[in-house]
């Protein structure tokens, strides 16, 4: 076994990584960039090296200084993690040429299943079944178009080397091809270096299945079972759980068998998950058909480790290392159900773009033998533009579904990140939706329930906003209690901050709240023991206990729990399963005016310009595309919100922009 490693990655994987080996008294080596110099990851190693700077290609991309970093301190064996180097068949040689375990598949390996074309190839021979494509080496325009519509719209163009949903585009018709190709081609080839793409049957309704396997260096291959990852994003999984839905032990030993063939197909070693595209009926009498092999480990690992009690990295170190699979096939069980939530900063009602920012505050449910969480962030860290937006993995486990499900709706609750927008209360929703619940799953389950799973915000309930009002209340009670003790003449109430009111008992003090255009006050007067609050629907006496961020209230007839959590003017209420957010306003402060924006559109995130598809006096129509941005390796289109003319533009092609920026200028034709 090594005595040293080094973790030639980043956030919750390294950390991930990193837990495994001091369990194991294995020591670790971090690398990490301009912008992770105090990121978790460093202080969860023993020791830490720098690579570069912020942008992937400065620093995690640097293949040559982390083997530098290597041999400097003597580690016998590099984890990629997953993205980055992890799939890179030429760095995983450069660390064998300098006698370094790369603690993944072969070269080899890594080479036949990163380009997609080949490994359909080699899976033809295999005889594991192919969605119906194209994966020539013609990539002409014409012939790929020729190629679409002989396998018949609507078609999924794929980048062929990588994944992550990046380089993958959907036309729905001929019309839409080129565009959508060209589109394809770009991502890939910033992503990956490669635009170089393959086209497939894009079928409806499909369910995304995928296989974890593992091989030793003495021939042993076996399957752990499937994940279900068919809810997706952007092409991209957003919640995974293991055993899939529906699995019929013939149809998992049946998958299992074809996953491993497509293993033995080139050689492989490590830790591997196959692919599957699924017709929605798979189970029974539907037909699946391989997508890909990812030749690393997969961010839904924990679901499989959940569910069997195995832990994959270890068994990564041990198999690296040259011992046997610590299991064979007849020794691994299935128990229970697992599920994993990924917790992103995004916007999921602006098409789930990225965001950044400060975590300014973040509380988290309690972790436990059911209950994980695997993060590489802290209160106080900030997202930024350089990497992906993942803000942690929530994994839960039970004896079925039902409780798993259940577990899991329970731990998005008691969740809550303050900085940025994110997805929580989109994944709260997911948890509770009634079709999700009854197992109803395929690709196209958030495109088809987007009304239910994103409804404008919630207006704060009266509850809601007599929580934060005497939580905001009770804090400045607090602050002028202190102050006045630190004071010299305590007793005197002008050593007191904002004494004009909470000696005033009688007084009124009103708080008010924003949500959009919408305003809200609450008013709250201190009545022996208890208050009397003057709420949007009303007045009502109220009781309340206050235990730091929680707050134990009754409000009329009702007791209710809530947790207020402030942060700047933001404020987030977590009451009995549903989650409030909106914004203290200062009644003292004068009110600000708005000119309005009108024409002129504004950067959706931080990016940068891919290309400026006007120039300044083109008249443009409603929807038509302006400008391609792109953010973390994802493009986003800028479309005309209305007839006009190109008034001004603002940015070039490679510029940088920051979220909010104003891009282009549009004048909009005044009718007589």
């Amino acid at each position: 076994m090594f005595s040293k490693i080094l973790i030639a990655n980043r956030g919750e994987i390294a950390v991930r990584v990193a837990r495994t080996a001091r369990r194991m008294g294995i020591q670790t080596v971090a690398v990490y960039s301009d912008a992770d110099r105090d990121a978790m990851h460093v202080a969860a190693c023993d020791e830490a090296h720098y690579l570069g700077g912020a942008a992937p290609k400065d620093s995690y991309l640097r293949g040559d200084k982390v083997l530098e970093i290597a041999k400097h301190t003597g580690a016998q064996a590099i984890h990629p993690g997953y993205g980055f180097l992890s799939e890179n068949e030429a760095f995983a040689q450069q660390c064998a040429d300098a006698g370094i375990v790369f603690i993944g598949p072969p070269p080899a390996a890594i080479q036949a299943m990163g380009l997609k074309a080949e490994s359909k190839r080699l899976m033809e021979k295999a005889h594991v079944p192919l969605v119906p494509g194209y994966h020539g080496k013609d990539q002409t325009e014409a012939v790929l178009l020729a190629e679409a519509i002989r396998i018949g719209f609507p078609v999924l163009i794929k980048a062929s080397a990588g994944g992550g949903g990046k380089g993958m585009k959907v036309a729905e018709s001929e019309g839409e091809f080129l565009a959508a190709l060209a589109s394809a081609k770009r991502e890939a080839k910033n992503s990956f270096g490669d635009d170089n793409v393959l086209i497939e049957r894009y079928l409806q309704r499909p369910r995304h299945i995928e296989i974890q396997v593992f091989a030793d260096e003495l021939g042993h291959c076996v399957y752990l079972f499937e994940r279900d990852c068919s809810l997706q994003r952007r092409h991209q999984k957003v919640m995974e759980e293991a055993p899939a839905p529906g699995m019929t032990d013939s149809r998992r030993r049946q998958m299992g068998e074809a996953a491993v063939a497509a293993a033995h197909a080139v050689g492989y070693v490590g830790a591997g998950t196959v692919e599957f595209i699924a017709e929605h009926d798979f189970a029974t009498s539907g037909r699946f058909y391989f997508m890909e092999m990812n030749t690393r480990l997969q961010v839904e690992h924990p679901v499989t480790e959940m569910i069997t009690g195995l832990d994959l990295v270890e068994w990564q170190l041990r198999v690296a290392s040259g011992e046997r699979l610590p299991k064979l096939q007849d020794e691994l069980r299935i128990n229970g159900h697992a599920f994993e939530a990924r917790v992103y900063a995004e916007n999921p009602r602006n098409q789930f773009l990225p965001a950044t920012g400060p975590i300014n505050l973040l509380r988290t449910p309690v972790v436990g033998a059911d209950l994980r969480i695997d993060t590489g962030v802290r209160q106080g860290d900030a997202i930024t533009p350089n990497y992906d937006p993942m803000i942690a993995k929530l994994i839960v486990h039970g004896e079925n579904r039902e409780q798993a499900l259940q577990r899991l709706a329970l731990a998005l609750d008691e969740y809550a990140v303050v900085g940025f927008t994110n997805n929580i209360e989109f994944l709260q929703r997911v948890a509770r939706h009634p079709a999700f619940v009854a197992a109803e799953i395929d690709t196209g389950f958030i495109a088809r329930y987007a009304d239910d799973l994103l409804p404008p915000l919630p207006a704060p309930s009266d509850a809601a906003l007599a929580a934060c009002a005497l939580a905001e209340w009770s804090a400045a009670r607090d602050t002028s209690r202190a102050a006045a003790i630190r004071a010299s003449e305590p007793a005197t109430p002008w050593a007191m901050a904002d004494a004009f009111w909470p000696n005033q008992p009688e007084s009124s003090v009103d708080f008010v709240y924003s949500q959009g255009d919408a305003q809200f006050r609450v008013g709250v007067i201190p009545r022996g023991a208890g208050f009397m609050l003057a709420l949007p629907n009303g007045a009502a006496c109220a009781a309340a206990d206050f235990d730091g961020e929680r707050v134990t209230l009754t409000l009329g007839e009702v007791q209710c729990r809530a947790q207020v959590l402030r942060s700047g003017a933001h404020r987030v209420v977590l009451l009995a399963g549903d989650r409030f957010e909106f914004d203290a306003l200062d009644v003292y402060a004068p009110p600000e005016t708005d000119e309005g924006h009108g024409g002129h559109l504004t950067a959706p995130m931080p990016g940068s310009v891919v290309s400026v598809l006007v120039a300044v006096g083109d008249a443009v129509k409603k929807g038509q595309p302006l400008i391609i941005m792109e953010a973390m390796k994802m493009e986003h289109t800028i479309v005309a919100p209305l007839d006009g003319v190109v008034e001004a533009i603002y940015f070039a092609a490679k510029e940088q922009v920051k979220e909010g920026a104003e891009l282009v200028a549009l004048a909009v034709p005044t009718t007589a």
